[in-house]
């Protein structure tokens, strides 16, 4: 299983998610191209498409998450500081299954000005 957590920075909040190149080996495969999309379950059961692009030339791949990814951060009101987690899972009914991902937030915990702590940022339910 492959997954990475990464605390929040301005550019994540504005522009993009910059992910490790360790993280590329999870994703499905690029066939050739430069990007990829995927989806991820969150906390709240609710499925988030992203697209994972990496530079086109260059000896650094440099992978972000850009397509989807600053929907997520705006709806997740996501904060400098705050955590993310992306996780891969494989589906149990069997190993040829796709695999499935899943995306955690947990916002910074400050006490007296300092990072005491995370906690899971779970959004409210929305009344019917």
């Amino acid at each position: 299983m492959a997954s990475f957590s990464k605390i929040i920075t301005k550019t994540d909040t504005e522009k993009r998610l910059s992910v490790p190149i360790k993280f590329l080996e999870s994703l499905p495969p690029f066939h050739g191209g430069h990007a990829v999309d995927f989806q991820a379950k969150d906390e709240n059961a609710e499925v988030w498409t992203f697209q994972c692009s990496t530079r086109k030339k260059g000896r650094y791949k440099k992978p972000v998450l850009s397509k989807g990814w600053r929907a997520f951060a705006s709806r997740k009101k996501l904060k400098l500081g705050d955590r993310i987690e992306f996780y891969e899972a494989r589906n149990q009914t069997t190993d040829e299954s796709p695999p499935f991902y899943g995306v955690r937030v947990e916002r910074e915990i400050k006490l007296l000005g300092s990072r005491i702590s995370y906690a899971p940022l779970l959004s409210a339910i929305k009344p019917s």
